[in-house]
């Protein structure tokens, strides 16, 4: 992937996990009846999705062979900025609801990259196949 696939990844990531985050928040103060003022923290929840995705791509390119430890390293690593955001702009969010939605977004965001994988694979796979084809047909 050349590098404006690589940014155009990191920018759709980065809206993704923004706008998810500020539908369970809308979801966590619907039902909780918690006024919860969206204006000033749409921003500030901007930037801490910018950390994070920053974050995991430099985490990323540290391999760690076994995929629930790299998964605890990411999950911790989100955790970790999470509660550093709400400290120092003081929103008014339980950690457990932090937390939750930590692993949740996570958990959507690997799906998405493991379907993004096997797409990739199969377009690939087709592209081998056809390519085998045409050398069978000029060496006959």
């Amino acid at each position: 992937m050349g590098k404006t696939g690589q940014l155009k990844l990191t920018i759709s990531t980065i809206m993704f996990t923004t706008g998810a985050a500020l539908v369970i928040l809308a979801v966590f103060s619907f039902f909780s009846n918690i006024e919860f003022d969206f204006g000033p923290h749409i921003l500030q929840i901007f930037l801490g999705n910018i950390v994070i995705t920053v974050g995991l791509s430099l985490l990323f390119k540290i391999e760690i062979r076994n995929l629930i430890q790299e998964s605890l390293v990411n999950i911790i690593y989100i955790i970790i900025v999470l509660i550093v955001f709400r400290l120092i702009f003081g929103w008014n969010v339980p950690i457990w609801l932090l937390v939750s939605m930590a692993a949740v977004i996570y958990i959507f965001a690997m799906i998405i990259l493991v379907n993004r994988i096997k797409k990739d694979t199969k377009e690939i796979n087709e592209l081998l196949q056809k390519r085998k084809e045409k050398d069978k047909k000029i060496a006959s």
